[in-house]
């Protein structure tokens, strides 16, 4: 614009100043990361359990059995260990429905921490003192480094320190619809337990969880599938479907005893193979006699 006259330049200058300010202005709510608005798996509803009367119950046993998240299949559960486009990992689900929205309740374990009959609720202070647990650290001090004082350091509860869920769940034969299906009762997450050495001595239940009012949290939960992100695949279906590995504890018996307490190693993984088979082969059994 040198040889413009000075009319002609402030003509072209503000000409050049109005193409800018009529371009679009782009911000974060313009911006979608992704090519289409995913909005499936927010108003998904819980599919409800048919009705069960007791007279219709020719079959019934209780199982216990535990999923162990280091396992290749069940790390859908487990991860991600922060959020991610929505998905959350079962965890992250469960303490915010426990803790923050208070729309599922917890229940104690009890003294001996094998209490799972739903029988005393935990109140919102109790929660809160288990899932945001503190402790106290000796560190130099700013002032005399040759003096250590304590510091206070939060240690919440994270998906990262719950490597295992225990299931409580009921095999039932109806025979008014000529099925055996299973009915998930109870879940409880699990946390090591570690002796004064620091050595590991067994997973503990956090608390239990009534899984039939847990449903309505995890319909709404979305799990990563590997094969396919457009199927949008709640928490509550990878239970429906057993999409998840397990290994059964404990059966109900006379005596009222878990596996572990008289099988160790490869016998007690024998025997919970053996109570999985029996099941299948009950069910096998019924129409092909």
């Amino acid at each position: 614009m040198g040889n413009l006259l000075p009319m002609e330049r402030n003509l072209c200058s503000f000409a050049l100043l109005s193409f800018v300010c009529a371009a679009p202005v782009l911000n974060a709510q313009n911006v979608l990361d992704g090519a289409y608005i995913r909005e499936h798996a927010a108003t998904q509803r819980v599919v409800p359990y048919v009705h069960l009367r007791e007279a219709d119950v020719q079959w019934h046993r209780r199982i216990w059995r535990t999923i162990d998240l280091r396992q290749k299949m069940n790390l859908p559960l487990h991860y991600p260990l922060e959020p991610v486009n929505g998905q959350r990992s079962l965890w992250d689900v469960i303490r915010k429905a426990v803790l923050d929205d208070g729309s599922v309740t917890a229940y104690d374990p009890g003294p001996m921490l094998q209490d799972d009959a739903f029988q005393r609720v935990l109140s919102s202070a109790e929660l809160d003192r288990i899932l945001n647990q503190i402790d106290t650290v000796w560190t130099p001090s700013l002032t005399d480094p040759d003096v250590n004082e304590p510091v206070v350091v939060p240690m919440p509860l994270e998906s990262k320190d719950i490597m295992m869920y225990r299931l409580k769940e009921d095999w039932i034969l109806d025979k008014q619809r000529g099925v055996v299906e299973v009915r998930i009762i109870g879940l409880a997450p699990m946390r090591e337990v570690r002796g004064e050495d620091g050595e590991l001595r067994g997973h503990a239940p956090v608390f239990w969880l009534y899984f039939p009012e847990l449903r309505y949290v995890l319909a709404n939960a979305t799990a990563f599938n590997p094969q396919n992100e457009a199927e949008h695949r709640s928490l509550d279906a990878l239970f429906a479907k057993r999409m998840f590995s397990s290994t059964v504890t404990a059966v109900s018996n006379v005596y009222g005893r878990s596996l572990p307490e008289y099988l160790t190693g490869v016998d007690a993984l024998l025997e919970a193979e053996r109570i999985e088979q029996g099941i299948f082969q009950y069910e096998h059994d019924l129409w092909n006699p």
